[in-house]
């Protein structure tokens, strides 16, 4: 049986969730406290924690990042309005497994929940080199799209490092997974590691292993990401988020084609491709001395720039059709299509999540349409509000500033308007965020 962490602060909502997970098959723990969910966890074995975003003793984002600390591995789904789209997006970057908007519908929660469940606990994944499962979401054909294709093409082939930018979602891995596709590797293992959910005291030894009792907690000797990809290819996700020790280790791994586990004096031949994404600026990175300057170089061989869905509107059906499909087949639903309404809204709303919000949207849209084609009906209020905000006289940037100031608000109110918490969810310094307190009048 399955243990859920489950930590919601509207004790009836918990109440609800609770049983009705219960009731299939898994067993839950509840609390409504960050505090209360650590030590939880520090005693339970726990497989999957879902958590609100606002708690009494801070935010779901602040969970997920202690519970790093702990047990780096297990998937998180974080529970939200749809007017925090933005705060599940900064809490996918943080490496959350999933998100799920209120009010809750319970087969979307089970599918989440079931799917959550299904992937490894491990960041290693070897891949069948015969399966190349969900690389159809990135294939489109807007000129973008064939631009995009054209460049996994010319370096598939070769041995370049890459360098994939792009916001969260707009399938980055897919992208790397083409590109091993294509290449001579693609026999071998293909590797994905989140460097987001690697806690500084683990990236080593997850990157690279270690040998029994090198550290406490050592109780075997264990092989690295890197040894699992011999031969094959390594994907680094938010190679941003490595700490300053692992890059050095990294770099040495890059020039020097060795690695060593931790605590052994024995060097290891590697024969491994490395392709990296990051949804940060990382040359700004290195120029505030946050990641090295040799290490994003070596890197850096040849970039590949992920675009996002609201300047992809050309392929956005072709996503909406596969991801339907996707449910269809998963919910055994006769879906044919979406109505001429929902495509409507489909291409005016900006899509801040980009593949994944469309990915989630038209899965919860699956479960509730009644009919053959995706009506007005089952899509989320919010992406309509959108609709009819945009149809009013505001001009882009005010827009903009009206975005902009209700995620500043909602952040506020979440951290009960702790400053400090507040800018560092939302990517700013404190400086900038009490700027824009006083444009908007917060």
């Amino acid at each position: 049986m399955k243990h859920i962490l489950l930590v919601e602060d509207d004790l009836s909502y918990s109440r609800i969730i609770k049983t009705f997970l219960e009731k299939n098959g898994f067993h839950v723990f509840a609390t409504d406290h960050i505090k209360e969910a650590i030590q939880i966890a520090k005693r339970e074995e726990i497989d999957l924690i879902i958590t609100d975003f606002r708690l009494p003793d801070g935010t779901g984002l602040e969970l997920l990042t202690q519970y790093k600390s702990l047990k780096s591995n297990t998937p998180t789904i974080l529970i939200t309005n749809y007017a925090d789209i933005r705060i599940a997006v900064k809490a996918m970057k943080m490496g959350a497994f999933e998100y799920i908007t209120k009010p809750i519908n319970p087969d979307e929660l089970l599918l989440t929940v079931k799917d959550a469940l299904k992937t490894p606990k491990s960041t290693e994944e070897s891949s069948n080199p015969n399966s190349i499962q969900g690389l159809d979401y990135i294939v489109g054909k807007s000129p973008d799209a064939i631009q995009l294709e054209n460049h996994i093409q010319l370096v598939a082939p070769t041995d370049l490092n890459v360098l994939i930018l792009g916001e969260t979602g707009t399938g980055k891995e897919y992208i790397s997974r083409r590109i091993h596709h294509h290449s001579y590797r693609s026999q071998q293992s293909f590797v994905a590691v989140d460097c987001g959910t690697l806690s500084k005291d683990l990236a080593g030894s997850e990157l690279f292993g270690h040998m029994k009792g090198a550290f406490t907690g050592a109780s075997e000797t264990k092989a690295g990401h890197f040894e699992a990809a011999q031969g094959g290819t390594i994907f680094l996700d938010e190679i941003g988020n490595l700490d300053y020790e692992s890059q050095i280790k990294l770099l040495r791994a890059l020039e020097e084609k060795k690695i060593r586990k931790i605590g052994s004096t024995q060097e290891i031949d590697i024969d491994v491709r490395i392709l990296v994404a990051t949804n940060e600026n990382l040359f700004q990175q290195v120029q505030e001395g946050k990641f090295r300057e040799d290490l994003y170089y070596r890197l850096n061989e040849f970039s590949i720039t992920a675009l996002p869905l609201k300047d992809r509107k050309g392929d956005l059906m072709l996503f909406a059709e596969q991801f339907l499909a996707e449910s269809s087949q998963k919910l055994n639903k006769k879906l044919d299509g979406f109505s001429e309404e929902v495509i409507g809204q489909f291409m005016q709303y900006s899509w801040p999540g980009n593949l994944r919000e469309l990915r989630n949207v038209v899965r919860r849209a699956s479960l509730l349409e009644t009919n053959t084609y995706i009506s007005l009906a089952a899509i989320p209020t919010e992406i309509l509000q959108h609709q009819s905000n945009e149809s009013s006289q505001l001009t882009i940037k005010e827009q903009r500033d009206f975005d902009e100031k209700n995620s500043i608000k909602e952040t506020l109110i979440a951290t009960r308007y702790n400053k400090t918490k507040t800018a560092e969810l939302l990517g700013i310094d404190r400086k900038t965020l009490y700027n824009k307190m006083k444009k908007y009048g917060l």
